[in-house]
């Protein structure tokens, strides 16, 4: 496990944004965890998820000229990423978009740096079925720009649907993008088998992966 990956993951469990227990998630299934990028709610935590994020993407060496943040959720991790990259040397433009199309002042859906003729790289917390990447690949393509791929926080790693394919692996099939992500559930079972207070959830991740898990 990397260093960031390390340290995302502590963070999420300080900042309870990782919760153990029984979750119903939207797909019915009960999962033994659940993460909720919402509670990095300071400074601070958006600041240590931000370079999280930047150092996952500037490990991937990935070609791309602006971030855009999909509302809502969306919208304050792709600043963090931008205020991050900053911070290590590399100033990025960045776009987000309106829910609702604006009818005064500027106008439009979109707010901030134009989109026409760039690659776009998407920063979101989880893809869980894809129809929020979906729409935000309608959306840069509208605007005339290019997507590049998809930055995420968790990546669950368990199939989608009745697919064999995981969320993130449909995505990188349909659109042909990468999908980059600063840990998963592979990180998580390391981080489980070193600290003797999740020890007594890793039999329950096991399960759960085993039953809906995925190849990577």
């Amino acid at each position: 496990m990397l260093a960031h990956q390390h340290h995302f993951l502590e963070a999420a469990l300080a900042r309870d944004a990782l919760r153990f227990g029984q979750f119903t998630l939207k797909s019915g299934r009960v999962s033994p965890y659940f993460f909720n990028a919402g509670r990095f709610d300071s400074g601070g935590a958006m600041a240590a998820l931000g370079e999280a994020y930047a150092r996952t993407l500037l490990g991937a060496q990935l070609d791309f000229d602006v971030l855009f943040g999909p509302a809502y959720k969306g919208i304050p991790l792709a600043t963090a990423v931008a205020v991050a990259l900053a911070g290590l040397g590399r100033d990025v433009p960045l776009t987000f978009n309106r829910k609702e199309a604006k009818d005064h002042g500027e106008g439009g859906s979109l707010i901030g740096a134009p989109l026409q003729g760039r690659r776009v790289l998407i920063v979101d917390d989880v893809i869980t079925a894809g129809t929020a990447i979906r729409e935000s690949i309608d959306i840069i393509r509208a605007a005339g720009g290019a997507p590049c791929g998809v930055l995420i926080a968790l990546d669950r790693q368990e199939r989608a649907g009745d697919s064999e394919l995981s969320a993130t692996d449909a995505v990188r099939s349909e659109f042909g993008i990468p999908v980059l992500a600063i840990a998963g559930l592979t990180e998580l079972l390391q981080l489980a088998d070193g600290r003797e207070n999740l020890a007594a959830h890793r039999d329950a991740l096991l399960a759960y992966r085993r039953q809906y898990g995925t190849a990577a």
